[in-house]
C-alpha cells in the first residue's frame, strides 16, 4: 500500500511531537506523519527528571539562546493551556559546602549573565546587598530572572534550613524549575493532530533516495510513504536511523537512571527548589561495610571520591511523599537496549550521596522505603550540543543529541527544525546546532579545549 506525506518524522518523542507541532500548528503543513513503533513520549521523554533551566555555559550563547527561546514557548503555552502542564519556577538550588568551592561557585557563575542568562545579584549579609526574594512554589508568571549567588550562611538557613549546616553558599538559578513532561507532549500532540498530523505506529525500515534527495520511507507493515522529507527524531536509535541515510551521524549513548523514594519523613520540603551538590565527596560507610566493599573488585570504587552532581527534588503535589533521586557517579557508553539495565544499587548509593547535602536522609541508611528504579538514554555529542537541521542529503533532517534537556529544549529544537524544513527565517544561533559545524575547522580546534557541558 502506498501513502503519501509532505513531511515523515521518525519518534514520537518530546523531539519528533515538537517538530510535528511546529510545523502543522505555526507552519501550516497538513500532511506530516509521525512515525513510532512505540507508544508516544514513552521511550525516554518520561524517564527525565522533568526540569528546565537557561542557565548554561559557553563557548558563545547559543545554548542560553535556544533555552531562553523554548522557555518562551512553554511559557506562551502554559498561558494558551491554563498551564495544564504545571509549569513552575522553583529553580535550581547548587550548594557547596568546600571553601575552596566559594571562589569557583562564584566565577562560574559570572558567565551565563553575560551569555543572556540575566543578571547575576550577590547576597552577602552585609548592608546595602540586595534582599533575597524566595520562589513560590507554584506557578512562573512575574519571578525573577538571572540568579541569586547567597554568601550569607544565615539566610541559607533562614530559606533552606533542611539543608547541611556545612553549606557556606547557595547558587539560586532562578529562570528554571520543573513541568511534567507527560502533559507537556500530549498537549503538542493533540493540537498537532487537531492540525492534521497523523501517527502511525510502525518501524521505519527504508528511507529511499533517488539522485540524493528523499524519494520516500518504508515502513516493516509494508507501507510505502512516498515524501520529499524525512526528519531523524530518533532519540537513543538516531545512530541506527541515521544509518538508513548512509551518514554515521557523530553521537553516542549514556545510561542515566533515576529513583523515586518515598520521603515518609518528610525530610525534604514539597515547595523545595531542585537541590544540587556541587562538591566530590566520600560516601559514609560503616568499617563492616567498608571492608566488603573494599574485597568485592566491582564495588571498591564506592571508597573513592565520588563525584559532584548528586540531585534530587519533590515529585507530585503538596500531597505527595516523592522524591526523585539522581547521581550519574559512573558513566559509559553504551548502546540501548530495551528495557535498559537497571543498577540496583543505585538507589542506596544515591541516597548516601544526597546526605551529605540533606543530613535528615541518614535516618533512612539502611532501612529506606523500598524505591521505585528506572532509566533511559541520554543521546550526545561530544560537546554535548544537540544536532537539529538538514543533513547532506535533500530533505533529510535531524533533531537530536537532546542529551539530558530534551525536554526543556524540545519546543526551541522542533520549532528551529521547521524552520529549515519550511525555508523560514532562521534565529542567530541556528549555525551553532547544524551537522556542518563539525567541517569547521576553528570549531574542531575548539572542541579540543571544551570546557563545561553544563551536563548534571
Amino acid at each position: 500500500m502506498s501513502l503519501t506525506a509532505d513531511v515523515v518524522i521518525c519518534g514520537a518523542g518530546i523531539a519528533g511531537i515538537s517538530a510535528a507541532y511546529h510545523l502543522a500548528v505555526r507552519y501550516g503543513l497538513k500532511n506530516v506523519v509521525l512515525v513510532d513503533e512505540r507508544a508516544p513520549l514513552s521511550l525516554t521523554s518520561d524517564k527525565s527528571t522533568e526540569c528546565y533551566r537557561n542557565w548554561w555555559p559557553g563557548p558563545g550563547n547559543a545554548m542560553v539562546a535556544l533555552m531562553n527561546r523554548s522557555i518562551d514557548i512553554m511559557e506562551d503555552l502554559a498561558h494558551q493551556s491554563g498551564n495544564v502542564f504545571h509549569l513552575n519556577r522553583r529553580g535550581y538550588l547548587y550548594l557547596t559546602a568546600d571553601p575552596a568551592r566559594v571562589d569557583a561557585m562564584l566565577e562560574e557563575a559570572s558567565e551565563p549573565p553575560s551569555l543572556g542568562a540575566g543578571e547575576l545579584r550577590l547576597h552577602t549579609g552585609e548592608p546595602g546587598a540586595p534582599p533575597y526574594q524566595p520562589s513560590p512554589a507554584e506557578g512562573f508568571d512575574g519571578q525573577p530572572a538571572g540568579a541569586d549567588l547567597v554568601l550569607d550562611p544565615n539566610i541559607i538557613r533562614d530559606h533552606f534550613p533542611y539543608v547541611s549546616e556545612c553549606v557556606l553558599a547557595a547558587l539560586h538559578v532562578r529562570r528554571a524549575g520543573w513541568f511534567s513532561a507527560q502533559q507537556l507532549g500530549m498537549y503538542l500532540l493533540d493540537q498537532a493532530r487537531a492540525n492534521g498530523v497523523r501517527l502511525v505506529s510502525a518501524h521505519v525500515s527504508q528511507v529511499r533516495c533517488q539522485k540524493n534527495q528523499v524519494d520516500s520511507v518504508l515502513l516493516d507493515s509494508g507501507e510505502i510513504m512516498a515524501t520529499r522529507n524525512f526528519v531523524n527524531a530518533a532519540g537513543p536509535f538516531l545512530k541506527d536511523v541515521g544509518r538508513l541515510l548512509d551518514l554515521d551521524l557523530p553521537v553516542y549513548n549514556e545510561l542515566h537512571l533515576k529513583v523515586a523514594f518515598k520521603d515518609v519523613l518528610k525530610v525534604v520540603p514539597r515547595q523545595a527548589p531542585l537541590l544540587i551538590w556541587t562538591d566530590p565527596q566520600r560516601l559514609p560507610w560503616s568499617p563492616d561495610e567498608a571492608d566488603l566493599l573494599q574485597e568485592d573488585e566491582s564495588s571498591h570504587f564506592l571508597l573513592d571520591e565520588m563525584p559532584s552532581g548528586v540531585h534530587t527534588r519533590p515529585e507530585g503535589g503538596a500531597d505527595s511523599d516523592i522524591l526523585l533521586m539522581l547521581w550519574e557517579y559512573r558513566l559509559h557508553e553504551t548502546e540501548p537496549t530495551l528495557p535498559p539495565p537497571l543498577d540496583e544499587q543505585y538507589p542506596e548509593i544515591a541516597l548516601r550521596g544526597l546526605a551529605a547535602m540533606l543530613p535528615g536522609l541518614r535516618a533512612y541508611l539502611n532501612k529506606a522505603p523500598r524505591p521505585v528504579l528506572d532509566g533511559g538514554y541520554y543521546t550526545k555529542t561530544r560537546e554535548n550540543r544537540p544536532l537539529i537541521g538538514p543533513l547532506p542529503i535533500n530533505g533529510a533532517y535531524v533533531i537530536g543529541a537532546l542529551s539530558g534537556y530534551g525536554l526543556m529544549s524540545s519546543c526551541a529544537a522542533g520549532e528551529l527544525l521547521a524552520a529549515h524544513l519550511t525555508g523560514a527565517a532562521l534565529p542567530d544561533y541556528a549555525s551553532a546546532f547544524r551537522l556542518e559545524r563539525y567541517q569547521d575547522s576553528a570549531y574542531q580546534k575548539m572542541l579540543l579545549d571544551w570546557g563545561d557541558s553544563g551536563q548534571l
